[in-house]
């Protein structure tokens, strides 16, 4: 076959690469460096790869040979790797039910906060819910890399009325696919407890496991008078490779959106060639051995699918 550059698509929950028609797009990088050239002669299956140390805290600069990817128990050769700081596309998933009626500062600052933390050309965009799924940027602007349109957009609409919960972590999920960039994030916020949504819960799980985005959940049933739901937002953020998080005041809120925005920077790509070719779900696994450290803990999706696969 002959050599082709390739663009990313959605295979199954992970991103993949294939032929590119027309002019082809390069991914972007960091400014001070080169951006990279993605080539190859089959499908490239890529996972996004959280390490964090006992302390929660994410390990950067790690080198390609302490990874170790295993699809469906079976070792594979590495053929991608990349840890480089590059732009992300992230959309901003808030409750803005009842609940929500006394947070609506704690809201503000963790929008600021993570605005503040984000690479400036990320493609960022904010989606609020109760009974109701709301984009909230101004028309016509899908994405925005403006703080102060991020935090007024948090506010346009009063909180009140039920929970949507997994309506709007497929509207969500749904708005990422008009990114430009390759790196995608949900950060969702709510105590999980879903009473409106016209969506199941496994409906939204399984589109959240076919899609490439890492999903970061932070839940707020510890601030509420009601428990929520954690156990949904755990399983969320574990399938996707995200992180979930449980602050018991609003400060750690903050602290929370601070955390995500800044690990999203320090995780690495890691990409395979599958050897099979049929359309099954495949598990995969990566771990990490890194002399100096200990307890680390590696968050990745648990698997993906050919089945869109687009090739020649």
């Amino acid at each position: 076959m002959r050599e082709q550059v390739l663009r990313w698509v959605v295979v199954g929950g992970l991103c993949t690469v294939a032929p590119l028609a027309g002019r082809a797009q390069e991914p972007q990088a960091a400014p001070d460096q080169a951006p990279p050239v993605f080539k190859a002669r089959s499908d490239l299956v890529v996972l996004h790869v959280n390490v964090f140390n006992g302390k929660s805290d994410a390990v950067p600069d790690l080198p390609r040979s302490a990874f170790e990817v295993l699809d469906d128990g079976k070792p594979q050769p590495i053929t991608f790797f990349s840890s480089v700081d590059v732009p992300v596309a992230v959309g901003l998933v808030i409750d803005n039910s009842t609940s929500m009626l006394t947070r609506r500062n704690m809201v503000l600052a963790g929008g600021r906060a993570f605005a503040e933390s984000s690479h400036p050309e990320d493609q960022v965009f904010t989606v609020v819910f109760n009974e109701n799924v709301r984009d909230t940027l101004p028309s016509r602007e899908p994405f925005t890399q403006s703080h102060s349109i991020i935090e007024g957009s948090l506010l346009r609409y009063p909180p009140g009325g039920k929970t949507a919960v997994y309506d709007a972590v497929i509207t969500g999920l749904e708005h990422l696919q008009q990114a430009t960039l390759q790196k995608k994030v949900l950060v969702v916020l709510t105590d999980g407890d879903d009473n409106a949504s016209r969506h199941s819960k496994q409906d939204m799980l399984h589109r959240a496991m076919r899609s490439d985005a890492l999903i970061y959940t932070v839940f707020t049933g510890d601030l509420a008078a009601t428990r929520g739901d954690p156990d949904v937002l755990k399983k969320l953020a574990a399938i996707t490779g995200g992180a979930f998080y449980s602050p018991d005041t609003e400060m750690q809120v903050v602290e929370a959106f601070t955390a995500v925005a800044q690990n999203i920077r320090r995780g690495y790509s890691i990409g395979f060639v599958p050897q099979h070719g049929d359309t099954d779900y495949h598990r995969v696994k990566v771990v990490v051995r890194a002399p100096g450290f200990k307890q680390l803990a590696v968050r990745v999706r648990d698997g993906y699918s050919t089945d869109e696969t687009n090739t020649d």
